[in-house]
């Protein structure tokens, strides 16, 4: 393919394509929402540290927001000891390509070794029912380079399809979000956040493999080039099977 990177080139450095969720208004909370914090710095730290270059888009592009729970920053001080994160917020140089982020349609994939979706609360309403991010991301696996998603990103698998009108994870053991860790999180704020689940969608399709560990413990599962992370804890665990799938 003309323009593709050799992902088994160790002179071309490999590029990774981080997407993350413009900003929403959850439907049941009424917030406003968008990406988890360390479902991209994380990832993004260990890419970096590998020699990868790392780009971040989203559906729309432009300006992103993390979850506020997910900011060290935050009162809550949910997500106080995620110094990552932190330290990336704080870096000007790493910021702008949070506040510009680049137009997923407008990129050219060949030129990416890996595609890596960040969750948050985001993309159960962002990703979820976008037919272009589904077809982008089935796209992109069928050139058979690896393709991860985390946390509430894996949403977009209940519903993605590949060319011959499968279910992407049809035969496939994959992770995400636990229903358990909804309870938690609902406990938490004291009400119902998510307008579904998706342990519990999952589990209803037929010929496919869904599991996940202990509650918010990190868990992150390879399946050909299909990664997958349960939760927030899981990004860099996702991350490094991305590594290792590109052989690096």
């Amino acid at each position: 393919m003309s323009g593709t990177i050799d992902i088994l080139n160790p002179d071309q450095p490999k590029r990774v394509l981080l997407v993350a969720s413009n900003t929403a208004v959850s439907p049941t909370t009424g917030w406003p929402i968008g990406f988890w914090w360390a479902e991209l710095t994380h990832p993004y730290w260990e890419f970096i540290e590998n020699g990868y270059e790392v780009d971040i888009a989203s559906p729309e592009g432009g300006e992103l927001m993390g979850d506020s729970f997910s900011d060290p920053r935050d009162e809550s001080q949910y997500s106080a000891s995620d110094l990552i994160s932190l330290g990336f917020i704080n870096s000007p140089q790493l910021m702008e390509k949070v506040n510009n982020s680049l137009k997923l349609s407008e990129l050219d994939l060949d030129q990416y070794s890996a595609f890596f979706l960040v969750g948050g609360q985001g993309p159960m309403v962002t990703f979820y029912n976008d037919t272009a991010v589904q077809e982008t991301l089935a796209n992109f696996y069928e050139t058979g380079k690896p393709t991860a998603v985390i946390c509430h990103a894996t949403c977009v698998l209940l519903k993605t399809e590949l060319s011959n009108g499968e279910l992407l994870v049809k035969d496939k053991t994959w992770t995400g979000f636990a229903d358990s860790e909804e309870d938690f999180a609902d406990s938490f704020v004291g009400k119902p956040i998510q307008p579904f689940r998706i342990e519990s969608e999952a589990r209803k399709l037929a010929n496919t493999n869904f599991i996940v560990n202990s509650q918010f413990k990190s868990h992150a599962v390879r399946d050909g080039n299909l990664i997958t992370g349960q939760q927030q804890y899981s990004g860099t665990a996702a991350a490094k099977l991305v590594v290792e799938a590109l052989g690096v």
